[in-house]
């Protein structure tokens, strides 16, 4: 499984946050920061918006760090991705992800 996939199978190098890190857009960051402070209904700024992946090493979103209840699980499980899960099927934490998106739980699936 590639390292840019996400503990919950979405992909992190399709991620607006990933991008506007790695190619240093500043657009996209205070775009990125706009739509997602309306889509959370919560502040936040561009410099926010800064995140090399959440299962690597380097800088993540505040969100993805330390309020990801997806990838605290996944770590404190020591699981590569939710997919190493034996509970994968029935989580509801990360079946809020896959029942959006059924590329995550493709990727989940090898």
């Amino acid at each position: 499984m590639k390292d840019m996939i996400a503990y919950c199978g979405l992909d992190c190098e399709a991620c607006d946050a990933y991008l506007a890190t790695i190619n240093n857009d500043q657009v996209l960051r205070e775009k990125t920061a706009k739509l997602w402070s309306e889509l959370n209904n919560a502040p936040i700024l561009p410099e926010h918006i800064n995140c090399e992946g959440c299962r690597v090493d380097g800088v993540k979103t505040v969100f993805c760090n330390s309020l990801c209840p997806i990838r605290q699980c996944a770590v404190q499980k020591s699981v590569t991705t939710c997919g190493d899960c034996s509970e994968l099927e029935k989580c509801q934490t990360v079946g809020t992800i896959i029942s959006g998106n059924p590329d995550a739980l493709k990727n989940l699936r090898g």
